[in-house]
């Protein structure tokens, strides 16, 4: 089934005065084990979008198109957590994916860690927010000699609330490293006045759900449990001195070239968006609870990205020339395997022979890969995202 990209999505819940309780116990749940398999480039089975081909001028500071910056909080610092959307260098480059080529050849304009072209979300929600994108968990674990103080990225390409298909750190270890790391720093008092936690999980649960066999008669149960693990986990946070808080909105699954692909990249898939929804509403329905439960000082957001998204594509079809080429490509991605055995990266062993092809201009694509946005893409949404980000301020 599939449905044209008219998109909408719940509104933002607002904050309230309370305490969260915070002796809440955690949901141990794991819905997957499969540790051993590595990620393919295109699969890593991460959070996914959609579409517009807006020209900007990009620089390392650079933040969403029509909006200016921020102004520089020096003292900011922003904590990072989920997968692959906000990954900007976690994941290992003994597996490849995002540490080969054609990754990274917009910015830095070699491999760098992110699974797009260039800059991922997270660069822009710091630009945003008027801080820089904080040094990965990896980096500075392994000695880099980088500064801490605009906080730290645990994010990790391919993972969930829960255990997924790949064999990284999921959003509860994210959490334990990031304990560890206010520990060590012992600065859990300068966290409560400086200090934003952004999080973006829950398309790689989903995901690894349906590869294991299940159906959409218990999706129920784990949207549920996915609910109450990620809400313990924010109470972590909470607890570990951080009082402002985003999280993202699934964005319409729908929309992915790996579930557009069968309709020649010209329609969404409903089957896929309906998750997406449901999964939202659910998520409007926690966050408010948690602002309800929260004193003054605290704020709860939600990151719309479904709704971002969504307008980053009718933006996208109203500005378009309406030559057949733009309107057919307009949700195919930028870099795909020369057959559906292989994808964005992928080099044939032995001859080194590449299997992929890349567009002719990036910057002309929302997508980068089957899965990931472009630059151009996350630059795109990131304009959409500037009012709610602010509350974080």
């Amino acid at each position: 089934m599939n449905t044209k990209t008219t998109l909408h999505m719940s509104q933002q819940s607002t904050t309230t005065t309370t305490r969260p309780n915070l002796k809440s116990k955690p949901t141990h749940t794991h819905w997957s084990s499969l540790d051993s398999l590595a990620m393919e480039p295109q699969t890593s089975l991460a959070l996914f979008c959609l579409m517009t081909s807006i020209t900007a001028v990009i620089c390392d500071k650079t933040v969403s198109v029509g909006t200016r910056p921020h102004h520089r909080r020096h003292n900011l610092k922003l904590f990072v957590f989920g997968d692959s959307y906000v990954d900007t260098g976690n994941w290992p480059k003994s597996y490849g994916g995002s540490w080969q080529q054609p990754y990274g050849s917009t910015f830095p304009g070699n491999p760098s860690g992110r699974f797009s072209d260039g800059r991922v979300l997270t660069d822009y929600i710091a630009g945003i927010l008027g801080t820089k994108s904080p040094v990965t968990y990896r980096g500075w674990k392994s000695g880099e000699k980088k500064s801490i103080k605009y906080g730290m990225n645990f994010a990790y390409g391919g993972t969930g609330v829960f255990d997924t298909m790949v064999n990284q750190p999921n959003m509860t270890t994210q959490i334990d490293f990031f304990r560890q790391f206010v520990d060590q720093q012992k600065q859990d008092q300068q966290l409560n006045s400086s200090s934003i936690a952004i999080i973006s999980l829950a398309g790689n649960d989903y995901a690894t759900y349906f590869t294991s066999n299940h159906t959409l008669q218990d999706l129920q149960d784990l949207t549920k449990s996915m609910m109450d693990q990620l809400v313990y986990n924010v109470k972590r946070i909470y607890e570990l001195g951080v009082r402002k808080i985003g999280i993202t909105a699934m964005e319409p699954l729908g929309c992915l070239p790996q579930f557009t692909v069968s309709s020649s990249y010209q329609n969404c898939s409903e089957t896929e968006n309906s998750l997406a929804e449901f999964h939202n509403q659910m998520l409007v329905e926690n966050v408010k609870k948690l602002n309800n439960e929260s004193d003054d000082k605290s704020v709860f957001v939600i990151i719309d990205l479904y709704k971002a998204f969504s307008s980053s594509l009718n933006l996208q079809q109203n500005i378009s020339t309406g030559s057949s080429k733009m309107e057919s490509g307009l949700l195919k991605p930028c870099c795909q395997g020369v057959t559906k055995e292989y994808s964005c990266g992928n080099i044939e062993e032995g001859t080194k022979v590449m299997k992929y092809s890349v567009c002719p201009n990036p910057n002309d694509s929302f997508f980068w890969d089957m899965i990931h946005p472009s630059q151009q893409g996350w630059l795109a949404v990131s304009s959409h995202l500037r009012s709610s980000l602010l509350q974080l301020v």
